[in-house]
């Protein structure tokens, strides 16, 4: 069902958009690349994705920048596939994937770069305290830990659009504020580095998702069902429309410990110089 609409590297999160004109598997391509930039890998480094998905970042890292990539995941469904992904690539000496929870994770283990793309919106707003502690504590001095993720501007509170999600959609999901992410991170004993919205990128990036699945209306409905068709289409464009209107936004946080001496230059221009096409 999801591989109908999504792009060629199965991302189910914001793409990063050099322009309106560009396409779904190139502004995911370039998203993938940007968070790598953000987090300044470089080779040998040890990289933790907390809710990797299908296991696009965790093999682009390794692929491009040379990292040990570890990723975690929830879904039975998605850990099958990354892992046979990591093995058709012959990448199992540098990309582990794990069928785990973030809590589980081994204390003594620690982690250079730390990243989580779309997951802490499941992860519950009381308990962003618990999330935020086991990350930082996971995260070696000088290291750098970025939150990709939504938020909205009143926080989450029952009505019938958040009903409907809860119901059909993200069961228990909960969106804050990006306030209420920052002081909640800041709680937990990090320093925000870089705060950027990409609020318009994921208004076109599910409009992209929407005639994709349209197109594929009828081999959608066979993978699944005709309700599941409609509820994802109804979803994605309402969703669209909240991107695009402003109430509904997505951040990036790049983050480090307080009181500690950040890995990244002084200016955000290394981010941008000889962007890869």
């Amino acid at each position: 069902f999801y591989r109908l609409w999504l792009d060629p590297e199965m991302v189910y999160s914001c793409a990063y958009f050099r322009d309106a004109e560009q396409s779904l598997a190139g502004a995911q391509r370039d998203k993938l690349d940007y968070i790598c930039r953000k987090l300044r890998l470089q080779p040998g480094q040890r990289l933790l994705d907390v809710g990797c998905g299908w296991g696009a970042l965790v093999l682009w890292a390794a692929r491009h920048y040379g990292v040990t990539s570890h990723g975690i995941t929830l879904s039975e469904q998605q850990f099958r596939y990354a892992r046979e992904r990591v093995r058709a690539e012959g990448l199992e000496d540098q990309v582990k994937v794990e069928l785990r929870d973030y809590r589980d994770l081994d204390s003594d283990r620690r982690y250079d770069r730390i990243v989580s793309v779309g997951m802490f919106e499941h992860v519950g707003v009381k308990n962003f305290p618990v999330y935020f502690g086991r990350v930082k504590s996971l995260l070696k001095p000088s290291g750098l830990f970025l939150n990709h993720g939504i938020t909205n501007d009143t926080g989450w509170q029952r009505t019938p659009i958040t009903r409907f999600i809860n119901r059909y959609i993200f069961p228990d999901g909960e969106l804050a504020r990006i306030s209420d992410v920052n002081h909640a991170m800041e709680a937990a004993g990090f320093e925000l580095l870089d705060v950027e919205s990409l609020r318009r990128h994921y208004a076109l990036t599910l409009r992209h998702w929407v005639e994709r699945l349209e197109v594929r209306r009828d081999e959608a409905i066979r993978a699944s069902s005709e309700t599941t068709y409609r509820l994802w289409r109804l979803y994605m464009a309402g969703s669209a429309y909240y991107f695009q209107q402003g109430s509904t936004n997505i951040y990036q946080v790049l983050a480090g410990h307080a009181n500690d001496t950040p890995p990244v230059p002084l200016a955000r221009s290394d981010l941008y110089r000889d962007r890869k096409p």
